[in-house]
């Protein structure tokens, strides 16, 4: 019995030294932890339980046979973070450079299967060379299988991508599926073709960092949703997203023990409007005092910062956050902007997450680039987002509610449940100066004509009263009483019940 015990012992210690001391020494020379000490950070202490330590590929071609490490490149399993149940899958850099495999993939779906069963999220820790070129197809057939379970997965139980190593060619479109993807900055990088092919078929000459890095994909291609300095700090923000997510679709929203009054008040939201309507302030800033301790865990940070998408909590529970941001682009909606929206929006009524919209929005950015590059189509994301939505939907308009832009964030016609303004709201077709030179072409000539017919507007149209008077605003409220507003309407919606009419899916405008 004996024997069998220390072989058992010393299979396990094989399988978790990967593909050896030197490889992991290389490892942690790049900066970069090993799988396992990945998971071992991610998962609360002494929770995590492995599946499949021993599986080894089936490859016997290009001398594969002679080289059959425990694991096949990838460790899986489950564990909790905080207590609640999430599974995980770390690809190991140091076997095979986390090359997939037939085995490897059919370890990733196996715990995927599980998580769906069970109705628990997926975190992947991508580090991986890509496909196996020893098994051809087969490898390919790996990923496929891993795709599909992506898209089941989807709007079912939440899906986390850590990118911390490289993610080349097919191996980019799982984490692509996935709900967030968090990268770390100089180690991490994620493209369909590599510099090489891209210098070879363009001639554009590009590193791997332009190409597919962090900076790449949280600035520009709006591909990950965060990065950070290190596998260390990465890991922690990925532990402290997933605080903020339900288990899955059915299982509700998070509550956690809060320590902030939800009838806070405060006085200073009433000055946080400046006296000119042209004049930027940060509505983030409105955001961290609604929130209770002022904690806020944006998304896409980095991306279209004319729009603020993330969440916080009111009386414990997790709320998604959509807001204009001022400080960039005025707040208007554009391409980005309205994308990014969009996502976050359709994420959070997949998962019964609850919206609160903060709005000051001039409109939708004009310009010929706007016009040539859809700016209809992918507005029409957000819009279509908005109305779709069940979930409990709160909007506060703080100044600018213009055209359209009106329309799409949240307001009562597409079934906001509660829609708030304060006093400084300005809620109309367009600005009062625009609209005077429309409605007055004739007077163009006389400024002082024109001074008084703008004054005239905004006493008339430039104030939340008008939609007040229609019942398109329910209620007018004190700047400095909006946390204890917004907590009472959340607290209010709890039990809402709303559907859809029945339909296989819908048609988006992508």
């Amino acid at each position: 019995m004996n024997d069998i015990l220390h072989e058992l012992e010393a299979r396990r210690q094989a399988a978790r030294l990967g593909g050896g001391e030197a490889r992991i020494q290389a490892q942690h020379a790049r900066g970069k932890l090993t799988a396992r000490e990945r998971i071992e950070l991610l998962l609360d202490e002494g929770s995590f339980e492995e599946f499949d330590m021993f599986v080894t590929h089936r490859a016997t071609e290009f001398g594969m046979e002679r080289d059959r490490p425990a694991g096949d490149g990838v460790v899986t399993g489950w564990g909790t973070v905080n207590g609640r149940l999430v599974y995980v899958f770390s690809q190991d850099f140091t076997v095979f450079g986390g090359s997939l495999s037939e085995t490897h993939a059919q370890k990733i779906c196996k715990i995927m299967d599980m998580a769906l069963r069970n109705g628990a999220p997926v975190v992947g820790i991508n580090d991986s060379g890509g496909a196996r070129i020893q098994e051809g197809v087969s490898s390919l057939a790996g990923y496929a299988e891993v795709f599909q379970r992506n898209v089941l997965a989807s709007g079912v139980i939440p899906q986390i991508s850590l990118i911390m190593g490289p993610c080349a060619g097919g191996a980019v479109y799982s984490p692509a599926m996935t709900d967030f993807i968090l990268m770390v900055k100089d180690t991490s990088y994620m493209f369909v073709t590599g510099p090489e092919v891209v210098r070879t078929v363009t001639n554009e000459v590009v590193t791997a960092e332009e190409l597919g890095g962090a900076v790449t994909h949280t600035r520009r291609s709006s591909v990950a949703d965060a990065a950070f300095e290190n596998d260390v700090e990465t890991i922690i923000e990925a532990r402290r997203l997933i605080d903020f997510l339900p288990l899955s679709n059915r299982s509700g929203v998070p509550t956690r023990p809060f320590f902030d009054d939800p009838a806070r008040v405060e006085p200073s939201l009433d000055t946080l409007i400046p006296d000119n309507a042209n004049t930027p302030y940060d509505m983030r800033e409105l955001i961290q005092k609604v929130a209770d301790e002022g904690d806020l865990y944006e998304i896409q940070a980095d991306f279209a910062k004319n729009i603020l998408t993330g969440f916080i909590r009111l009386e414990g529970s997790t709320v998604g956050v959509v807001a204009n941001q001022p400080l960039h682009l005025a707040g208007c909606l554009d391409i980005d902007a309205s994308r990014k929206a969009a996502r976050f929006v359709r994420f959070c009524d997949a998962f019964e997450i609850p919206i609160l919209t903060l709005v000051d929005v001039p409109g939708f950015l004009p310009g010929t680039a706007q016009e040539y590059n859809g700016i209809i189509k992918h507005g029409a994301k957000l819009l279509f987002a908005y109305a779709e939505a069940t979930v409990p939907k709160v909007t506060v308009i703080t100044r600018k509610a213009y055209g359209g832009a009106y329309d799409v964030m949240a307001s009562k016609h597409l079934r906001g449940d509660v829609n708030y303004a304060w006093p400084t709201a300005e809620i109309a077709v367009m600005g009062a100066k625009g609209a005077v030179e429309i409605l007055y072409r004739a007077e163009r000539g006389d400024p002082e004509a024109l001074a008084q017919r703008t004054r005239d507007y905004e006493d008339r149209f430039a104030n939340p009263f008008v939609a007040a008077e229609r019942g398109f605003i329910d209620e007018v409220i004190q700047p400095r009483s909006t946390r204890r507003r917004v907590a009472r309407a959340f607290a209010m919606l709890r039990n809402k019940k709303l559907e859809n009419p029945w339909k296989k899916h819908d048609n988006i405008p992508l």
